[in-house]
């Protein structure tokens, strides 16, 4: 049992009930949210309570990251489940959904299960297990998707490789939806994909190999064709260019059940930020052109595309430091995924509104999660927000194992500055 908590002068901002008023927010001993809004300004404080002013605060439901990459187990020296739910919890993100690109691969119901108890003992926040798709990630024979559900796994996915044979991309989206069970995949042609950076005239300079548009439109396109034939849940994991988000919308008018997230990377950042080969800045999908970002960001605005993901995933330094065509694709991103969306915010593109939603409540929603609201009765999993905090992405202030942000140096305004899981906190500036 916890000390039951107050948060009194707070604007709160709950997607959940397209909340934004200022209030106070009453957690109660259990960890579970007695009150939460303008209303709540006159009730009585619990016996015992801890009482926190937060004037010029923003609280919102803790964030839900979809899709985060961890060493543990078989790769305990880029990440541990500790240290990313650390660094979650650093990044306002009380709840993420672990990847199954771990050794051994997570496939089977003693893997989720090693996962889920670890998690508990470890990490201060909230993780989910996704499990794989397909044995050992191999995209060759399809895993027990009811039984690793009943185990605990939150979705399944082929983590960071694509579903290229067609009939067991039929297979597991029919299997699955028996299960009503989110399959979720990145769409990456594995034959026009193998290029390291985005197809055009600046990769031309570098004299390096593209990938082109269409390595992301074809597969995906693909896929939303067998996610109508199968009536499957089918989640797009990152998308990055508009055309995909078109496509989508097409599918959806046909009434396929679809859903897609975009990474913060690919809302922030462009081509142009590789610069002088620099590796941090190598990722799958790679970065598009700012045209291309300045679509997605319309689209996030608008609500087609769902959901942000950090796309967190840790590299070391023999991964990272080496010729720009030979280095690992991925960067962390658990830490800095909030502060880089409040970018979106300060400029005026996307509402704060939309930002928390596509950070908490809508990736609960897709994924089922207990998360990404404040209502009266919920978790108090609650992230603290100062929308004007400046600071400076340092090396030294990254609680990761791994330091391969894209965001090295970079000045944002707004972090979190304290984060709760169940009415625990588990951060505080």
């Amino acid at each position: 049992m916890n000390k039951p908590l107050v948060f009194k002068n707070v604007r709160i901002i709950d997607p959940s009930r397209s909340l934004d008023e200022v209030g106070t927010i009453i957690v109660g001993s259990d960890g579970r949210i007695l009150a939460a809004g303008a209303d709540a300004n006159n009730q009585g404080a619990p016996d015992g309570a801890e009482i926190r002013d937060c004037n010029g605060l923003v609280a919102a439901p803790g964030l839900v990251d979809a899709q985060v990459f961890v060493g543990e187990p078989g790769g305990e020296h880029r990440e541990t489940l500790a240290s990313a739910g650390k660094a979650a919890a650093a990044g306002g993100v009380t709840s993420f959904i672990m990847m199954p690109d771990t050794d051994p691969v997570i496939d089977d119901i003693a893997l989720v299960e090693f996962i889920k108890n670890a998690a508990r003992e470890k990490s201060p926040v909230n993780i989910y297990p996704a499990a794989a798709l397909t044995r050992g990630l191999r995209g060759e024979e399809m895993t027990e998707i009811g039984m690793l559900q009943q185990a605990g796994a939150v979705g399944f996915t082929n983590g960071r490789h694509g579903l290229h044979d067609t009939m067991v991309l039929r297979r597991v989206m029919t299997y699955a939806r028996e299960f009503d069970a989110v399959v979720s995949l990145v769409a990456k042609d594995k034959y026009l994909g193998n290029g390291v950076m985005n197809e055009g005239l600046f990769a031309s300079w570098l004299g390096l190999s593209g990938v082109p548009k269409e390595a992301e439109i074809i597969p995906l396109e693909r896929d939303l064709r067998i996610a109508g034939l199968t009536r499957a849940k089918y989640h797009a994991a990152k998308i990055s260019v508009p055309e995909s988000v078109e496509a989508i919308k097409l599918a959806r008018s046909r009434g396929a059940k679809v859903t897609c997230g975009i990474s913060i990377n690919h809302l922030s950042l462009n081509e142009n930020d590789i610069g002088e080969y620099r590796t941090f800045f190598k990722l799958s999908p790679p970065l598009r052109s700012e045209g291309d970002r300045m679509g997605m960001v319309e689209a996030l605005a608008s609500g087609d595309i769902d959901i942000i993901v950090s796309a967190h995933d840790p590299q070391d330094v023999d991964t990272k430091r080496l010729p720009f065509g030979d280095a690992a694709d991925g960067a962390i991103g658990l830490e800095t995924m909030l502060a880089a969306a409040l970018r979106l915010h300060h400029s005026g593109h996307v509402p704060l509104m939309r930002l928390i939603d596509a950070m908490s409540t809508r990736p609960a929603e897709i994924f089922g999660l207990e998360a990404g609201t404040l209502k009266p009765g919920a978790k108090a999993d609650v992230v603290l927000i100062d929308l004007e905090e400046p600071w400076i992405v340092s090396k030294e202030l990254i609680v990761s194992r791994s330091k391969n942000t894209p965001f090295e140096d970079a000045r944002f305004s707004g972090r979190a500055v304290a984060t709760y899981v169940a009415g625990r906190q588990v951060f505080s500036l």
